[in-house]
C-alpha cells in the first residue's frame, strides 16, 4: 500500500490541536523536583539538515507522580530562553518549585534565581563525572575515578571538601580544567549534601530524565531526519504520552522522601488539590 507524504501529514496533523492543547494545560502548583534535559535531532530546514535540540522538562509533584511538564527547542541556550521557559510555568499555574536539577544549562541558574528565587539547584553529578573523564587520559580513568569518588559518595560535605583538596593536590597539576570545573561549580554539585539517603537518591542526578530520553529514542530511532520541526514535535508527543501512560505510581519509599523534605522546606509544600 502506497500512502503519500501529503497524505500522511494531513493525517497527522489531527495532532497539532492535541499537543497545542497539551502544551497549554494547567500545571500543578508545586514541584518537589524538576528535571531539565536536551535530547537533539536532525531536522530538514532550508534544504539542508541541521541539529535541532528539544529541551524536556520533567516534573515530581508533592505526591510523588512523574509528569513531562513540556518541551521546547531553541537555536541556543541562555538566560533569555530560560526565562522564556519557566514564564511559560508560571503562567500555566506553576507557583514554586523547591529543586532544579539541570547538566550545566547556559543561562538556567540565572533564569531560575530570578522566576523562582527559593528555588535550589543541583548540577548533575553524573554529568560531571562523565565530562570530567573525557579530559582524564584513559591510562589514568581508572586511578582518578578511585579518587573522585571520595568526593562525591563522602557522608557529609566537610568531608567532600576535604577530599576534593586531596583530589586537587594529586591531580591538580596534570588535569586543572577537570579540577577548577569541579572547584567552580561546587556550591550547585554539593547541594545534596545536607539530605538523608533517600533524598539525595532523588536529586543528585537527571538519571530519571535520561530514562524518558532513552525510551523517546526507540520510537525516533528509525528517522534519519525529520522533514521539519512540526513533524518532530508530533512524534516525541505520541512517544511522550506512551511512555507516560506506566506513570501510574508514585517514587518508591515517597512517604518517607516527602516527609524529609517538608522538614528541609518548611511552610513550601502544600497539600490537597
Amino acid at each position: 500500500m502506497d500512502v503519500s507524504h501529503a497524505t500522511i501529514s494531513t493525517v497527522t496533523d489531527k495532532l497539532v490541536p492535541m499537543l497545542n492543547e497539551w502544551r497549554s494545560r494547567p500545571l500543578e502548583q508545586i514541584y518537589v523536583k524538576v528535571f531539565l534535559d536536551a535530547m537533539f535531532f536532525k531536522v530538514k530546514q532550508d534544504n539542508k539538515v541541521s541539529a535541532k535540540a528539544i529541551y524536556n522538562i520533567m516534573g515530581i509533584n508533592q505526591y510523588g507522580e512523574k509528569e513531562i511538564l513540556g518541551f521546547y527547542s531553541c537555536e541556543s541556550e541562555g538566560a533569555h530562553f530560560w526565562l522564556g521557559v519557566l514564564n511559560d510555568l508560571k503562567t500555566r499555574g506553576v507557583q514554586d518549585i523547591l529543586i532544579a536539577c539541570i547538566d550545566g544549562l547556559k543561562g538556567f541558574p540565572e533564569a531560575i534565581n530570578t522566576a523562582f528565587p527559593k528555588t535550589e539547584i543541583q548540577l548533575c553529578i553524573v554529568h560531571q563525572i562523565r565530562n570530567s573523564l573525557k579530559f582524564v587520559a584513559s591510562k589514568n580513568q581508572k586511578e582518578f575515578m578511585v579518587d573522585l569518588k571520595q568526593v562525591y559518595q563522602a557522608n557529609t560535605k566537610d568531608a567532600a571538601e576535604y577530599s576534593l583538596l586531596a583530589l586537587e593536590e594529586k591531580w591538580g597539576e596534570k588535569y586543572p580544567m577537570v579540577i577548577n570545573s569541579w572547584k567552580n561549580n561546587w556550591d550547585n554539585l554539593s547541594s545534596y549534601f545536607k539530605y538523608s539517603g533517600e533524598v539525595r537518591k532523588l536529586i543528585y542526578t537527571t538519571n530519571p530524565i535520561e530514562g524518558f530520553h532513552r525510551q523517546v529514542r526507540k520510537y525516533t530511532k528509525t528517522k534519519g531526519a525529520f522533514t521539519s520541526e512540526n513533524a518532530l514535535f508530533k512524534l516525541v508527543f505520541c512517544a511522550m504520552r506512551q511512555i507516560s501512560r506506566k506513570w501510574n505510581q508514585p517514587i518508591p519509599n515517597w512517604s518517607l522522601t516527602i516527609s524529609q523534605i517538608d522538614i528541609y522546606f518548611p511552610n513550601r509544600l502544600k497539600f490537597g488539590r
